[in-house]
């Protein structure tokens, strides 16, 4: 089944847009190349083809994580806090997390614990080495997947929070792969979790990769909400192979991106943030978030589906590849829309194994939809639907959408 065909112009999320750019294409063109007649689709739409993620050296499971966080803090006095701390990590829905940071490395700069102290140089150079060291990890097995040379990435785009400076992780990265000293690239910083084809030889490594060690510091009760983000966070790298165009020999494409849109949630902008200091990052989050993105949810999703067509069969005649934030975020996106529960299957599963590694999830929760596609299982696991959403959130409240299509589904028709 394909929809009809719509030309509709969309605002484009920001790392679709730096896609865009690499392969030389205007948004306007390159969405309108990708939602136009659906013979046209399978040929000129955005293809991922190779896959892969990467997590943390450090496996922190939810049972020992309180304790083992309040001891290499020096807080184990502050009872309360930990008691309400350990609360938050059983209502998470995370089971295990992931980090770059150690205990010896914790010990080695007591800077990091204290939230009066400058310590962002240090931070940054302990991020230097675990963003390169994450994404290479996650790069390299991308190229392998997608079934060409290293040599052959054109173009590379690395979204992090995790950095500043230029040259960054993306001449690090390309230093570490061996990528030609020819090839484009663009360096995305702070976007937070949210995450063309007149050029259709380009082929981009898409990197997204993460190191909480910037917000890492001692428990505080006056900030509640950095305890919330040690109990969800962790560290992560993904990364993909894209291109425009027809698969060329050798190549392995997963899913289609068709169309992208993006919305801003009027009067939200103080629900959820980031900001950087002296004395590394913080994260807040409001307690309002789920109740504002519920609420405004399935309007959003309306002008990038109805346009295609894929509105009519129901929600649940889509597969939901969703950044899965927190329990509650998932909660209220399934309460909104009205999804069966195994519809946020993959996502709640990459929640309780991973975390939340901002930008990079979302390239844990595709992966995780593409092994369910292959291995089958239990109606749970299955998932068989050729179009589905790949849905997240950035401050602002900044809600990304892009409409998916299943290669494997394509290659039946």
């Amino acid at each position: 089944m394909s929809p009809p065909g719509h030309h509709i112009r969309h605002l484009l999320p920001v790392f679709v847009d730096a896609l865009l750019a690499a392969m030389g294409a205007d948004a306007d063109a390159g969405v309108l190349a990708a939602t136009a007649a659906c013979e046209r689709a399978a040929a000129e739409a955005l293809a991922a083809s190779g896959w892969s993620s990467g997590v943390g050296a450090l496996a922190a499971v939810r049972d020992e994580y309180a304790d083992w966080y309040f001891r290499v803090t020096k807080s184990d006095h502050l009872d309360k806090l930990k008691g309400k701390m350990k609360r938050i990590c059983d209502k998470s829905g995370i089971v295990k997390r992931y980090f770059h940071h150690t205990e010896e490395l914790i010990d080695g700069h007591p800077e990091l614990l204290d939230r009066t102290q400058p310590s962002l140089g240090t931070r940054l150079a302990i991020a230097r080495d675990a963003v390169a060291e994450l994404a290479a990890a996650a790069a390299s097995k991308a190229i392998a997947e997608w079934g060409r040379p290293a040599a052959d990435v054109t173009h590379l785009v690395i979204s992090t929070n995790s950095g500043s400076g230029s040259p960054g992780a993306d001449l690090r990265l390309a230093a570490l792969l061996g990528l030609r000293p020819t090839v484009q690239r663009t360096l995305l910083y702070f976007h937070g979790c949210a995450a063309g084809s007149n050029n259709p030889v380009a082929r981009v490594l898409a990197v997204s990769v993460d190191a909480t060690v910037l917000a890492f510091r001692e428990p505080n009760a006056s900030h509640l909400d950095a305890l919330v983000a040690m109990a969800l966070f962790g560290d992560g790298a993904g990364a993909a192979v894209v291109g425009a165009g027809p698969a060329a020999s050798g190549e392995r494409p997963v899913f289609r991106m068709v169309a992208a849109a993006q919305a801003t949630l009027h009067g939200a902008e103080h629900a959820v943030g980031l900001k950087l200091s002296e004395n590394g990052l913080d994260f807040y989050m409001s307690a309002e978030m789920p109740a504002l993105v519920g609420g405004s949810i399935e309007r959003c999703l309306a002008d990038v589906l109805a346009p295609l067509g894929l509105a009519a069969g129901g929600l649940n005649g889509l597969f939901w590849a969703v950044h899965p934030g927190g329990p509650a975020i998932l909660d209220s996106y399934q309460a909104a829309l009205g999804l069966e529960p195994r519809k946020l299957a993959a996502s709640r599963r990459v929640l309780s194994e991973h975390g939340n590694m901002l930008g990079a999830t979302i390239f844990f929760v595709l992966d995780e939809m593409r092994h369910r596609r292959c291995r089958g299982g239990s109606e749970e696991e299955r998932e068989s639907c050729e179009w589905g959403v790949m849905l997240g959130l950035g401050p602002g409240i900044t809600v990304e959408m892009m409409v998916l299509q299943a290669a494997d589904s394509q290659d039946e028709d």
